[in-house]
Parts: C-alpha cells; structure tokens; sequence
C-alpha cells in the first residue's frame, strides 16, 4: 500500500508525516455541523499524484494566499491514494472529529457523496463568486446533483493515445488510425522489442478501457424514467470488451504483469521506457515530461472503429467539496474558492497539465501550451460520462469492472459470462441507490 503524505501549513512550515487507509465505515449518519467558527485549523485532503511535488507547490501557493487573508488560520493538507479514496472519505462522513474539511474528489463521486450526506450545499456561495460565471458548463455539472451545487470544479481531463516517436521511427510504422490497427501496433511492436509493452493496459484501468467499449457502440448502463441498468453484457459492449483484452497478452502487456495494473501504473511504464504505447491523460503530461521518454513522444487521440475516427473519451475531472460536518463552513468555503480559483487552475495547468475548468483560462492554456490539442480535439470529438447515479460510487469501489476484466484476462471466465456477472453486480448497485 502506498503511503500518504500529510503536510502541516501553518501557514508558512511544512512536516512530513505517513498515515494510512481507514477501514469502510457503516451508513453515513447525519454530520451536519453546528458551529461554523472562523478561526482554527482546516483540514485537506487532496490526491497523491504520480509525480507530487509540482503540485505541492501550486497548494502551497493556494494555502499562502489564503493566509494572507485569514492571519491565524492553520491549514493541514494530506495527500491521500486515490485508489483508497472510497474507503478513507466515507469513514470521515460517519466520523466528524476525524474528517477533514475540505476534499478532491472525482466527479464520478458527486452523486454518491450527495446521497451519502457527505458535501455541503454551496449553491449560494458558488453563484456569488464572480469566477464562476467563466465556469465551463461540463465542469459545472459535474458538481451538480438535483440542481444544487456541492463543490467547486478543480479540472477537467480526458485520455489520448501517447506513443515513442522513436520507437515508431525506427520500425517504419505510424500513429495507428482505427482501434484494430492500434491492436496490431501494439503487437507488432512488442513481436519487434519484446522488452517492451506495445501497448501498456491494465486490468485495474477502468478509464482506459471505457474508450473501447464506447467505440463499439456499448454502454455502461442505460438510464429509463430516472433509473439505470446496466448494459456491459450486450453484444456491443463485449464487442469492446473482448478488444480490450485481446491487448492482455504475452504478445503485447503479459497477464501476469497487466492485469493488476491500474492508470497509474500504465502511465509509469510508458513515463520510464517500458512501454511504446499508453493511454494517458492531459494530466499525465508533467509524469511523462519527467521520465525517460521525455523528447521521444507525441500524443495523438485514440483511434475509434473507425479510420480516423476518435474514441469516444471519459470526461473526468476532479473537484474540491466542503464537507457538511465542517465547523468552519465559511473559512472552507474561502479555501475552496483559493484552490480553485483561475490563478490557482492556471498554475496546476502549467505544473501538473491539468485543464482548467474556466472557459478563458483554458483558451489561454491551449495558446500557451500546443501539447494539449489532441486532448481538445478528443473533447470536441464527444466524451462521455460514467451513469450519473449514486450507484456509481458502489461500482467503482467494489471493482466491479476491474473485476470483469481480471477474470477475463486470467482465462477464469469468458467475456459473456463476465460481463453478465458484471452487470448483475451493477444493477444490484443501481437498485440499492434508488
């Protein structure tokens, strides 16, 4: 398990300390505070990246700014896993002397922790600050549940394809352009240099594989009068599953080795030279830029079924929410609004190559850095989102799609059967959200 890291803001020193995942907590009670006092220490907890540092810096700045506004404030930030977010966020729902007062949270979370009643509702604040107007419509949406606002956008990012211009040069190949001619670049790549991934997947990386199950025309679930089922087991959804894991293989990404990597892993592999191709986010251009590979790349959009076509993408993002147990409700919301205010977004931009999630700052990126056009083109070319059910936050902490993938990979189970058992864990999930 990897360690997090705390960093105690005083505001001006720094400590580093390690802490641990929370075991799963019971149902969510009711938290919401009594007090709402304006003095004290904040608590933070932000995702560990997989190169941190950069992004320490930009929260250092945000948390100084604020300082200089509120003299006596403590601000305490940790940096926590994402892949133990779930179990770590709803013990801190059910234990408001332990939780903190401030979270990064993805936007596939929203619903769930709205139905959990984790997050304040910071509609007014949110409408009265004058940033928000430049908010982008998506990024807005993706704090929003049943017309309220529980949060404030942080960024927003989809995945492209990465690949080794060198690598590519030297065996005369090019950017595949179609989903089958990005397989057999892969292979062809790995029968070439068997020291190397074609290309890097991972059992564990449910956003990588979305944009094949999409290309072939399946979906994670369909929404009817308000409810969902799902619908990874149809015909076109394993159609895009059985793509995806025809790439888990000793003549691309060994089993043994891929099946338990997830997003992070497939970046890192590509990031140190491992790999010849990945799929990897706008934001993890700043990991790549700082590995072995950094000159000898170029990212291009996934290729769809289609020739020329783009895969449709996962519209991720993270946001920043204040928790409805927090004692020091207007202090947070201030912090928020520091943390993700366009200064703020600006600067992870430039250090992380997180998109901002303001319409004119993320103009002004795009004139800035050019390496971020084929992520715009990907957006344009029409993302899509995980079902917006508080469901979703079941789904995705019980693994259910890394699952599916694994058993498949493994040769326990063959694509229908696993993706049938898939989708009846799914709309057990659905039906017990409501």
């Amino acid at each position: 398990m990897k360690l997090s890291s705390r960093i105690a803001v005083p505001v001006a020193a720094l400590a580093l300390t390690g802490l641990t995942a929370t075991a799963c907590a019971p149902q969510t009670s009711d938290t919401s505070a009594t007090k709402d006092e304006k003095s004290g220490t904040l608590r933070v907890w932000l995702f560990q990246e997989v190169n941190n540092k950069p992004k320490e810096q930009v929260v250092d700045a945000a948390v100084a700014a604020f300082g200089k506004k509120h003299e006596g404030t403590k601000v305490e930030i940790e940096y926590i896993p994402v892949e133990t977010r779930a179990q770590r966020i709803k013990a801190a729902f059910n234990d408001p002397k332990s939780a903190p007062d401030l979270i990064e949270y993805g936007n596939t979370d929203t619903a769930g922790y709205v139905k959990d009643g984790g997050l304040a509702d910071v509609t007014e604040e949110f409408n009265a600050w004058d940033e928000a107007k430049d908010t982008d419509p998506t990024a807005r949406q993706s704090v929003t549940v049943g017309g309220k606002i529980y949060g404030a956008p942080l960024f927003v990012g989809v995945r492209a394809l990465y690949y080794r211009t060198d690598v590519f040069k030297e065996l005369g190949i090019a950017a595949p352009k179609s989903q089958a001619e990005l397989i057999s670049t892969a292979k062809k790549v790995r029968k070439a240099k068997p020291e190397l991934y074609g290309l890097a997947v991972g059992g564990a990386y449910t956003y990588g594989a979305m944009p094949f199950l999409w290309a072939n025309g399946g979906e994670l679930a369909e929404e009817s009068g308000g409810t969902y089922k799902a619908a990874v087991n149809s015909p076109a959804a394993r159609k895009g599953i059985e793509a995806y894991t025809s790439l888990f293989g000793d003549d691309n990404c060994p089993a043994a080795k891929c099946a338990s990597m997830g997003g992070n892993a497939t970046v890192t592999a590509f990031a140190s030279g491992k790999a010849a191709m990945a799929i990897g986010g706008d934001f993890s251009h700043q990991a790549v830029e700082a590995g072995t590979v950094k000159g000898k790349y170029a990212v291009v959009p996934l290729p769809g079924v289609e020739a020329g076509s783009v895969a449709p993408a996962f519209a991720g993002g993270n946001n920043i929410g204040v928790l409805k147990s927090s004692a020091r409700r207007t202090l947070a919301v201030d912090l928020m609004k520091s943390f993700t205010g366009k200064e703020t977004q600006a600067k992870l931009f430039d250090a992380m190559g997180f998109l901002p999630t303001y319409t004119d700052v993320l103009a002004d990126s795009a004139k800035k850095q050019p390496f971020i056009e084929p992520f715009v083109k990907t957006l344009g070319a029409g993302a899509k989102f995980v079902p917006a059910s508080p469901g979703w936050a079941q789904i995705d902490s019980s693994l259910v799609l890394p699952t599916m993938f694994q058993e498949i990979v493994s040769g326990r189970k063959d694509v229908a059967a696993a993706s049938d058992d898939a989708a009846k864990k799914m709309d057990a999930a659905f039906s017990s959200a409501g």
